[in-house]
Order: C-alpha cells, then structure tokens, then sequence
C-alpha cells in the first residue's frame, strides 16, 4: 500500500515509525513531515488544510491509505474530501470533529448520552462570565471553545486566576477560537488518557496514557502541550475501564451515530478518576502529543491493520495484543516554551543514540540546516522507551536525554512519578 500520513509534529514521526514496520506499507509519504520523519518516510510539501489539494496529492501519488494526524485538518473537513473522493481515510468527518473543535458541542453530547462529566456554563460576554465565575468561586476551570492547539485550558486556583482567564479569552488571545468560553467545576481526582478506535459502531480500546501537562517538575509552571507520558496508565484499572466504555464511550459514540454523524477514528478521552469513577474531562479526535509516542512504541506494526480495520467499518473483527510491558517519553522543549523562544539552535548527539522497538527519539519540532538538525518548535524531541517496567523505561529514557547536546533545551526530570513515585 502506498500510504499517506498529514502533519509535522511528534505524533507524526511515532505514526510514520509503526506504520513502516508493517509489510503492507510498500511506501510512505509525510506532508510536511520534519528532519526525523525524513529518516523513515519521503515528506513532501503539501497545504494539509486544503482538503483538495490533499485529494488532488493522493491522486497523483497513487495514495491507497491516508492517516490525518493533527485536529485542525480534520476540524476543518480534509476528511469528508477524501472519502468524498473515494480515498481510504483515518480521521473523523468535519461534524465529528466538533467533539474536539467545540467544548460546547461536547457537553451538548455529554447532557444527551448521560456521560458524567463536570458541571459547566458557556459564555460571550465577559461581564456574565465574570459574575458566574465570581458566584462560583475557586478553583475553576476555564477553556475557549474552539481550537486552540491545547493551550486554552485555565485551572484557576485563585478568584483572580479565573477573571484574567476570562479577560483574556474572551479578550482575544485565543482569536476565533475564544469567541466563547465554557467554565466548569473543578474536579478532583487522578487524570488519565484513554484512546479508543471508533469505526462508527464499534468500539475497540486500544491503550492508556498519562501525560504531564505542566512545564516543570512537580507539576509547576505554566500548561504545555504535554511534557511527557507514560503507558500503561495505573489508574485506569479493569472496572475504571470498563466503566468509562459503557458510561462515556459507546454512548458518545451511539449518540452521534444517532444524529447522523458517525465518528470515526480514534477518540482520545481524557477523564478524571476518582473513586474508581471516571468523568469525562475532554474529548479529542486525534492520538495525543505526547501519549501517542508511548502507545506507539508498544502497538507496534499492528497499529496500521488497526487503523485499516477501522477506516473499513471491520473493527469488530479486529483485536489488540498487547506485550506486558511499559512505556515512557520525555519531552524537550525549546527554553521558554509554551511562552516565546527561539528557533534555530542545533542539536548535537542524536547520531549516537540508538533506534530499535525499545528506544527512539520521536522529532517534534526539528528541520535540516546544513546538514545539521536545529529545533523549529517549541516542543522539540520525544525521548522514548519501553521496558519490562516502567522503572525500567524511565531509566532508558533518561540515559538517552542524558546524551542529548542542546544546551537551548529543557525537560521535566521526573516523568512518570504519578506512578513510581
């Protein structure tokens, strides 16, 4: 199969590593891709948020299989053009895609399927907001509707924390995408990450992660795109599991079916634990940045038949095996990330460094400058391991991220200490 894979970033080069290990992939090709893709795939050029432009690409490259990585292409409809086209596609409609593109449209669904989640208002006038959040005090949690590449999330700890949050979003910082804003409870409990395929019907779990979503050890600084993961996620034992299939999940997936706008792909749920119970934090349509590096390194070559079986409407028939073991990835980011940085520095080390089912360095944000590899991104290098444990992970990861020369650079030292303490 000649297959084709949108996007740039981490996720990316985890989807392109796994998709090249099976036998079906006779070839590969990114758009854009970045200077580690480059290494396992051709990258081309090409506009992915132009649903024709990428039908027309598929067309002339002889593309059997095309796998949408980031929201935004699938937010606005590269999907619905390439099924439109008769072009084999992993990724919700446009429709479905609101599920990740509108916080709004996920509660809606919630209040419909009678998923629990936490209670919430939305809002467009900063004045009503304010007074609600004032009503309702601290902490609070404040998120922009719409896209706004994992950034428009407010835990607000203090009164104040939660009006700035409110200013701002509804201010414009987050431009369309904070034309309104949804406030909702703060809840406590254990985050996790749990990712399952959807073929419109069926559903097919195929993993759990826990990210870290602050900038520095502890869980202090600033929210980021994702500093880190691990998988398995502990917390998500059997009954949390199933619990959140038969609360959140089928119904989820039974009520948009039911409104005429079956998703399909894969469905990232993000719930709060607590008590053994799950609640539904968020929904996104796509694998996550960085939880996707760890399921990857465990899935495998079968990640490209579960994504075929999917796209087919065949997941019922499909069937996830799992190697008992763990996996772990550390993010290094450009200093001053998720605020301003700089771009252009290179990285020295990577050439050492080894490249096998246990240990790869996922690129996020890396181009080529003469012939040197230099950060472009503010999140930068996925450092990836597996181990029989997750100590053992951890520890391969960190040796790695030792070996590493990129003075420019930061990580989190203490990734996965949810788990290990």
């Amino acid at each position: 199969m000649n297959i084709l894979i949108l996007g740039s970033g981490g996720r990316e080069h985890s989807l392109a590593w796994a998709v090249k290990q099976n036998p079906k992939c006779d070839r590969l090709i990114v758009a854009p891709g970045n200077a580690g893709i480059a290494g396992v795939a051709e990258c081309a050029q090409l506009d992915i948020m132009d649903g024709a432009a990428v039908v027309e690409f598929a067309a002339a490259q002889s593309v059997d299989f095309v796998i949408i990585g980031p929201e935004a292409p699938l937010a606005a409809g590269v999907a619905d053009a390439l099924r439109a086209a008769g072009v084999l596609c992993f990724g919700p409609s446009a429709a479905a895609a609101q599920l990740e593109a509108s916080k709004a449209f996920t509660k809606e669904i919630c209040d419909a399927s009678g998923a629990p989640t936490a209670g919430y208002a939305r809002f467009t006038n900063a004045t009503e907001a304010r007074a609600y959040v004032e009503a309702q005090g601290a902490p609070i949690v404040i998120k922009a509707d719409g896209l706004a590449a994992g950034k428009g999330v407010v835990v607000a700890m203090t009164l104040q924390e939660a009006v700035a949050a409110v200013d701002d979003m509804l201010g414009g910082a987050f431009g369309e995408a904070g034309a309104e804003v949804v406030i909702e409870e703060f809840m406590e409990g254990e985050e996790a990450s749990f990712f399952i395929l959807s073929d419109g019907t069926n559903i097919l779990p195929i993993g759990t992660a826990q990210d870290h979503k602050r900038a520095f050890d502890g869980d202090a600084g600033p929210n980021t795109g994702g500093m880190g993961a691990y998988s398995p996620a502990p917390v998500m034992t059997d009954g949390v599991v199933q619990k959140a299939l038969d609360e959140i999940v089928q119904p989820t997936v039974d009520e948009m079916a039911r409104r005429g706008t079956p998703y399909q792909g894969v469905l990232y749920a993000g719930f709060m634990i607590k008590d053994g119970q799950p609640r539904l934090v968020e929904y996104n349509v796509r694998f996550g940045d960085p939880e996707c590096q760890v399921l990857m390194m465990r899935l495998g070559a079968q990640a490209l038949d579960l994504m075929l079986a999917c796209a087919e409407g065949r997941l019922s028939e499909a069937q996830v095996h799992w190697a008992d073991d763990h996996a772990l990835t550390v993010v290094m980011a450009a200093k001053g990330y998720p605020g301003s940085y700089d771009k252009g520095a290179r990285i020295g080390g990577l050439d050492a460094l080894p490249e096998d089912s246990m240990n790869m360095v996922f690129h996020a944000g890396t181009a080529f400058k003469d012939d040197h590899v230099v950060a472009s991104g503010g999140r930068v290098l996925n450092v990836t391991a597996r181990g029989d444990t997750l100590a053992e992970a951890r520890e391969s990861a960190y040796a790695m991220v030792d070996k590493i020369d990129w003075p420019e650079g930061f990580n989190r030292t203490d990734i996965g200490w949810r788990a290990l303490g």
